[in-house]
């Protein structure tokens, strides 16, 4: 589509909108049921009209499949249970950019209870039952099911406004996986593996990990995918300046 033909497109507020709001945080997929490799080309094709400073476009994505996607997740999956065997092995994979604060308060940290305790409360996981508490947080690395799982990474020479940018873009992807049937859950959980993620994937040396994601159908059959988190309306976060 040329610039002419994109200024006068009109969106249909009702799409756009139902592709949003029916994003949730899916952590239940259909295995079985496939992804063409074309839809999801086109997903990241459409994503990439995302806004970035200065057009930089500070997206890589790296798409697994099948055997990688599945050898991917063998390798991480060990060393989080070595992680949990003997928490010293943690030292070995930290993150590179720190996704959340160092030091938590209100409202922030009652959102973040209320979303962990929520989710374990479906899964009938009580207080203290770490094992359950591991083999649910290991569902991040076997991509909860999904037959795709995306990797997404940036130069580390940029700066933190691509970060922003790059947020941009991702919630394009989910968005545009919306408006064709699928599903996504976005995964900062991958983060502090990328030792063993960048090598798997190709990465260049100059590149870090900004998160992953897995990309499918959901099992709407899942009682995991009946929990969606609140918000707080528009009115309580928005001033109106006159």
């Amino acid at each position: 589509m040329n610039p002419s033909q994109v200024a006068t497109v009109v969106a249909d507020p009702a799409s756009v909108d139902a592709a949003i709001t029916s994003r949730f945080s899916c952590r239940a997929f259909l295995r079985d049921r496939d992804v063409p490799r074309e839809t999801v080309l086109e997903i990241l094709e459409v994503a990439s009209r995302a806004p970035s400073g200065t057009n930089t476009q500070p997206w890589r994505a790296y798409v697994l499949q099948g055997a990688t996607r599945d050898a991917l997740a063998d390798k991480v999956c060990a060393a989080h249970d070595a992680i949990y065997a003997d928490p010293a092995v943690a030292a070995q994979y930290t993150e590179e950019y720190e996704y959340y604060p160092t030091k938590w308060v209100s409202p922030y940290i009652d959102r973040r209870r209320e979303n962990g305790w929520g989710l374990y409360g479906l899964l009938g996981i009580a207080k203290g039952e770490k094992d359950k508490m591991h083999a649910q947080h290991q569902r991040n690395f076997r991509f909860f099911d999904a037959p795709v799982g995306l990797m997404f990474t940036m130069d580390r020479i940029l700066g933190r406004g691509s970060l922003m940018d790059y947020g941009m873009f991702l919630e394009n992807v989910m968005v545009a996986a919306r408006a064709r049937g699928l599903h996504t859950c976005p995964q900062a959980a991958w983060n502090g593996f990328s030792r063993i993620i960048l090598p798997h994937v190709g990465a260049g040396e100059g590149e870090m990990l900004v998160c992953g994601m897995s990309l499918g159908y959901a099992d709407l059959q899942a009682p995991v995918n009946t929990f969606h988190t609140p918000r707080e309306p528009a009115a309580s976060f928005t001033r109106w300046v006159e």
